[in-house]
C-alpha cells in the first residue's frame, strides 16, 4: 500500500512528465504554423503582423506550461489561438492554401497538444471539453468559406483525441513504471538484508565455534591438560564476550579463538554504547533514532542492566510492533537517567498481557529493580507503545 509521501510524488513525477511533453509538442507544431502563416501571399501583410504578437504570446505561455502545474498557462493559450484563427479568416482575399495549412497546425496540433496536460483530474477534463468545443466552433464557423465542415472536423477531431489519448497513456504508465521500481528496489533490499542476515549468521557460528563451544568441549572431557585457574579465566573471557555481542558489539578476529574486544563498558560513555545497540538493529530491519544526550557514564552493572533492558525493548518493537522504527530519547537529572521508547504500531491492551511472560517481567522490569531502576508501560491499540526506563546514576 503507498503512502501519501508516494502518491504525492508520483504525482508529480506524472505531472512534470506530461507538462514537458505538451510543450515540446505544443511548441513545434506552432513553429510549423507560423512558418505557414510567414509564406508570401498566405494572408494579407497587415493581418501576418497582427498574428505574429499573438503566436508570440502562446509560444511564452506553453513554454511555461512545461515548469508548472497550474491552469493559468494553458488557457490564454487557446484564447490566443482563436483569436489567430479569426484573423485568419478574416484576411482581405481570404487566406490561400498556406494560410489554411497554419490554421490546420494551430487548431488541431498546436492547441490540442495543451490536451496532454488536461487529462489527469476531473476539472482539467471540463477544461478539455470546453477548450475542445470553442476551438471547434471557432475554426469550423471561420473557415467554412474556404473548406468543407466536415475536413476541418475531422482534423480537428484526430488531433485532440490523438493528444488526450497520450495525455491518459503517460499518466497510467508512470504510476505503474514508479510501482515496478519501487518493487524491484524492495526485492533488492531484501535480498541485501537475506545476505548480510546469512553472512552475520556465519561469522556468529565462527565465533561460537572459536570460543564458546571450545570451552564447552574442555568441560566436556573434565577440562584434561588445563588448570581450574586458565579453565576460569577462560569462561570469564567467553562471558565477557557474550555481554558484548549481546550489546551490539562487533568483536574483530585476531587469530582461532582470540578477538579484539572494545574498552570495557564501564569506561565507555553511553552514547558510543547506544550507537552500538543502534547499529546492531539496523542490521535487522528496525530504524532506530537517537534523541537527548548521550554524554553519560554510568557504573558497570547499572549500565549493563540499562543496555540490556533497552534492547529487549526495541527486540520487542522489531517482533510485535508491525513498524520498523522506533524512537529512543535519553535525559538525565541529578540522580536518574531514563531511556524513553516509542513506536507507533499496533499496540496493546495492556491487561491481555500474560502475567507469566518472562520477556519484559524479567528481561526489563526484573533487571532494571536489581539495579535500583525502574520501568513503566503504556500502550493503546492502534497507538502504538511507550516504554520507560529509568536508572540510578
Amino acid at each position: 500500500m503507498q503512502t501519501l509521501p508516494q502518491m504525492d510524488l508520483i504525482a508529480k513525477e506524472r505531472d512534470r512528465l506530461l507538462q514537458r511533453t505538451a510543450r515540446v509538442a505544443s511548441l513545434s507544431f506552432l513553429t510549423v504554423s507560423v512558418i505557414c502563416l510567414s509564406i508570401p501571399g498566405a494572408v494579407a501583410t497587415v493581418t501576418l503582423f497582427l498574428c505574429l504578437p499573438l503566436y508570440a504570446v502562446m509560444a511564452v505561455v506553453q513554454f511555461q506550461m512545461g515548469n508548472s502545474r497550474s491552469l493559468g498557462w494553458v488557457i490564454p493559450s487557446f484564447i490566443a489561438g482563436s483569436i489567430v484563427i479569426l484573423l485568419v479568416a478574416g484576411t482581405p482575399g481570404g487566406p490561400t492554401q498556406a494560410g489554411l495549412s497554419a490554421v490546420a497546425q494551430l487548431s488541431s496540433a498546436s492547441l490540442a497538444c495543451l490536451a496532454i496536460v488536461l487529462t489527469t483530474t476531473l476539472i482539467r477534463r471540463i477544461v478539455l471539453l470546453v477548450s475542445f468545443a470553442t476551438v471547434s466552433s471557432v475554426t469550423v464557423i471561420s473557415m467554412e468559406p474556404f473548406q468543407t465542415p466536415v475536413r476541418t472536423l475531422a482534423l480537428l477531431v484526430f488531433g485532440w483525441i490523438l493528444a488526450a489519448l497520450i495525455g491518459f497513456w503517460i499518466s497510467s504508465g508512470v504510476p505503474q513504471a514508479v510501482r515496478r521500481i519501487a518493487s524491484i528496489g524492495r526485492a533488492h533490499r531484501a535480498e541485501r538484508q537475506a545476505s548480510e542476515t546469512e553472512a552475520q549468521r556465519r561469522q556468529g557460528a565462527r565465533l561460537l565455534h572459536d570460543t564458546v563451544l571450545a570451552t564447552l568441549t574442555l568441560l566436556a572431557h573434565s577440562g584434561v591438560g588445563v588448570s581450574a585457574e586458565a579453565m576460569r579465566q577462560q569462561a570469564g573471557d567467553d562471558a565477557r564476550l557474550l555481554r558484548q555481542l549481546r550489546l551490539g558489539a562487533t568483536p574483530t578476529p585476531q587469530a582461532s579463538g582470540d578477538y579484539n574486544l572494545s574498552a570495557p563498558v564501564s569506561e565507555t560513555v553511553l552514547g558510543t554504547t547506544l550507537e552500538s545497540v543502534k547499529q546492531r538493529f539496523g542490521r535487522m530491519g528496525l530504524e532506530v533514532s537517537w534523541h537527548g544526550t548521550g554524554q553519560v557514564l554510568l557504573p558497570s552493572d547499572v549500565l549493563d542492566a540499562f543496555l540490556l533492558a533497552l534492547a529487549e525493548c526495541l527486540e520487542n518493537v522489531r517482533r510485535h510492533s508491525g513498524v520498523t522504527e522506533a524512537h529512543v530519547t535519553i535525559t538525565e537529572d541529578e540522580k536518574t537517567v531514563r531511556a524513553m521508547i516509542t513506536d507507533s504500531g499496533v499496540g496493546f491492551i495492556l491487561d491481555d498481557v500474560d502475567s507469566a511472560s518472562l520477556g519484559f517481567k524479567e528481561s526489563v522490569v526484573a533487571r532494571l529493580k536489581e539495579v535500583g531502576g525502574q520501568a513503566r508501560l503504556f500502550s493503546t491499540p492502534g497507538s502504538g507503545t511507550t516504554v520507560v526506563l529509568e536508572v540510578p546514576r
